[in-house]
């Protein structure tokens, strides 16, 4: 259990959300309207419709194909962007620290991407290496059906680390029909008709001036969703039984560890589950990595894991474009914040060896098995029994050993598909519709490959 599904960070509701406070568009004196240039090489809209549309720059060819202002394409087996000569300088007040200090600055801006899913929301997640010194910026802006544009939103300020900057989403962003929830730009009342049809991304990269440090972005991409209202989704019927060999590391047993994190136990739902799946494909901290951490604990990682998806303007570990680049920080691994419109998904990226972090809400009595109920809650799909329910690595227990759960089919499939449902006083509150986390390696086998783009993940 923990906070990733605050009031602030999804807007499927009853009624609307209202919010009105207009959004700066970021510290760098960046170019805010870069040339405008049309994405045609676009997988994703030769797939059958869909709810969800993914778009990602990941090629050498992709990078090529934005526009860049003091940054460069750069080859190899990992493509990406990084600093060449920068842009300009300029100024960033640390809005947790109060440090102001001069930071180098390139940007580049994606070309227009055409949502082949007119969307309610868009999700931005990014995968980066950031040298100390270092630092990165995301940002969003879409057009709206009607062909009006909202202003560039920042969708997070990050580093893999924490000496430079404290890594940060940005509150108070909307136009009065879109708002920035933390890490999900949302339209304020989808009952309208109105819809997200394009966007662009752009990036600001920045480094200490006088240096030669640089971020390098290796994958830069969006999901745009419009999950239909619901409160049940149909049943499926199970077509696989496999379980996945996952790690399992409980968070209750970190409970009242790093206040400055969050606190432990509930609250770290999501870098534990990120853990055990960045395990699972090989990835490890080194001693030097965990000597900041109490020698006393047991599984130091996950503090680790804690401290490095911290968001520090929502005080919280559960922001979920933060811990898909966390994963991405260890070598050959890519992280991808998405959403999945079935179970029959989930099998199918558990058949080709992929396990699946997961987002969901309920009440105690909805899922049985779990004792408890939560407003949001991550946790790993490592597999399917022979009678198609669902094996989870659920960090919401007493012990490692206790992690591993079986969950009714039908029971799961509900509390985490659904965009709308009951909470314990009657209220109608969000349902997640989906959301899950998926980290895979960079040169995936043929069979991930095909399994991932089965689900509308370009790798």
């Amino acid at each position: 259990m923990c906070r990733a599904e605050q009031p602030s960070r999804r807007t499927v509701l009853a009624a609307a959300v209202a919010a009105a406070v207009t959004a700066s568009a970021g510290p760098a004196a960046a170019d805010p309207e870069a040339p405008m240039s049309t994405d045609t090489a676009d997988p994703a809209r030769a797939v059958p419709a869909r709810t969800v549309d993914n778009r990602a720059w990941t090629s050498y060819g992709d990078w090529c194909g934005g526009t860049a202002k003091g940054t460069r394409a750069v080859a190899g087996a990992r493509p990406g962007v990084m600093i060449a000569t920068p842009a300009g300088t300029t100024d960033y007040t640390d809005p947790h620290t109060g440090t102001t200090a001069p930071w180098e600055y390139g940007t580049w801006t994606s070309p227009v991407h055409r949502l082949a899913v007119p969307a309610t929301e868009a999700i931005v997640s990014w995968n980066a290496h950031t040298p100390p010194g270092t630092w990165l910026q995301t940002e969003i802006k879409a057009t709206y059906t009607d062909g009006t544009a909202t202003p560039w939103y920042v969708m997070g300020r990050w580093a893999a680390g924490d000496q430079d900057i404290r890594r940060t989403s940005v509150d108070d962003q909307s136009d009065g029909r879109s708002t920035v929830w933390t890490d999900t730009l949302a339209l304020d009342d989808p009952s309208t008709g109105l819809r997200l049809a394009s966007y662009r991304l752009r990036l600001t990269l920045y480094r200490r001036p006088g240096t030669k440090a640089t971020p390098t972005v290796w994958r830069l991409g969006a999901m745009g969703s419009d999950v239909p209202d619901r409160f049940t989704v149909p049943a499926s019927e199970p077509r696989l039984a496999r379980e996945l060999v996952v790690p399992r590391y409980s968070q209750e047993i970190h409970k009242g560890r790093y206040p400055e994190y969050d606190n432990g136990g509930e609250a770290w739902c999501s870098p534990t589950s990120s853990q055990m799946v960045i395990e699972y494909w090989g990835g490890r901290l080194t001693p030097e990595q965990l000597a900041w951490v109490d020698p006393a604990y047991d599984d130091p990682q996950v503090c680790h894991a804690a401290r490095s998806t911290y968001d520090h303007q929502y005080a919280g570990c559960g922001n979920w474009p933060f811990n898909a680049a966390y994963a991405a920080t260890f070598e050959d691994l890519r992280g991808v914040v998405t959403r999945l419109g079935s179970l029959a998904d989930l099998e199918t990226l558990i058949a080709a060896g992929i396990p699946v972090i997961t987002s969901q809400s309920f009440l105690k009595e909805e899922l049985t098995g779990a004792g408890y109920g939560t407003a949001g809650h991550l946790m790993t799909v490592i597999g399917f029994t022979a009678d198609g329910d669902v094996i989870a690595n659920d960090p919401y227990s007493e012990s490692n050993e206790a992690v591993r759960r079986v969950y009714r089919r039908r029971e799961f499939e509900n509390i985490w598909l659904r965009t709308k449902r009951y909470n314990a006083t009657g209220k109608v509150v969000s349902g997640t519709g989906g959301v899950c986390y998926l980290y895979f390696p960079a040169r995936p086998t043929a069979a991930q490959t095909k399994a991932l783009a089965a689900v509308g993940v370009r790798v």
